[in-house]
Parts: C-alpha cells; structure tokens; sequence
C-alpha cells in the first residue's frame, strides 16, 4: 500500500502520505474489504464465537483480512499479491482526492483555531466478549460539547466519537 500510494501520489509529503495509508488501511476498511470479497461465510469459527457476533467483528474480519493477504503472498509471491491489493483497494485509492485528515487530529486542530480547551476522551463503556469488544467513549471539549460514540476498540471508539464531536461543531 505504501509503495502504491507513494507512486499515485509523488509529491505529496511524507505526513500526507501517512494520513492516506492509515486511512486505507484500518482494521475497518479490511473488515469491509472481506464483507465485500464473501469471506464471511467461509469463516470457521467456534460456537461462542458466533453466538457472540464474530462473524460480523470489525475486528476479527480485518485480522481475517490481513491473514488472507498474507497467506496469499506465501502461495502466490509478491506480484500477485501486489496486484490482488491494488485490484480490491482501487476504488477507495481513485476516491481519495486528498489526503484525509484523522478526525481526532481535525478536532484537536479545531479546539486549538477556536481557543479552547484539547479534546478530553473518556472511555464511559466496554463490554462483550474478548474477541469482539465493544468500547463506548465520550469526547469533550470542556463544557461547550461532547459527544459519544461505540467501536471495536478504544482507538476506534475515539474516532467515531471525535467524528461526531465534528459534525455537531461545523453545523
């Protein structure tokens, strides 16, 4: 991916090049990319785990994901490989006009432009099972808004609710 994008986008810097990877590449994109490839049928996974909604964890179909590529890449080599990423990632490439900015770094950015206090992140929530966690978390930017939000990790949770925090601030 990286090779990739630094060939589709040459001048941009290094700090652009990296909001686009991470974009791109989040346990949610693969979780979407294997929905998207049919993978889910084929998962073999324990009773509890499907009692528990494995089958349909970001977190379990991103690592899913990234097991396949891998697995892939040992049968098949590098060019195959190459070619198999760039096939599935190449609309969300051709759709990136620009380089995404993270939303937690785009309210921090916010808070500061507008003289107030950093985000404030609190994780008010966790529950389900191990393997398919479900965090709640609540931003702040002091007493002017908050917002919550749920994911399948803290990091996720986070951004959902800084994404959210956004969108109530820009209305």
């Amino acid at each position: 991916m990286a090779e990739w994008l630094f060939e589709r986008f040459p001048d941009e810097p290094e700090g652009k090049l990296s909001r686009r990877i991470n974009a791109l590449v989040t346990g949610a994109v693969c979780a979407e990319l294997a929905r998207e490839l049919g993978v889910v049928p084929h998962l073999r996974l324990g009773k509890q785990a499907r009692d528990d909604g494995a089958t349909q964890s970001d977190n379990v179909l991103g690592d899913v994901m990234e097991a396949l590529i891998g697995a892939f890449y040992l049968e098949a080599g590098l060019e195959a490989t190459r070619s198999f990423v760039r096939r599935i990632w190449a609309d969300r490439i051709e759709t990136q006009v620009r380089a995404p900015k993270h939303p937690k770094s785009a309210l921090q950015e916010w808070a500061a432009s507008h003289d107030r206090r950093p985000p404030e992140y609190t994780v008010v929530d966790r529950s389900g099972p191990g393997h398919a966690p479900r965090f709640t978390v609540k931003v702040a930017i002091g007493k002017l808004a908050e917002a919550s939000a749920q994911g399948t990790s803290k990091q996720e949770a986070e951004t959902a609710a800084a994404k959210a925090l956004l969108r109530q601030l820009e209305r």
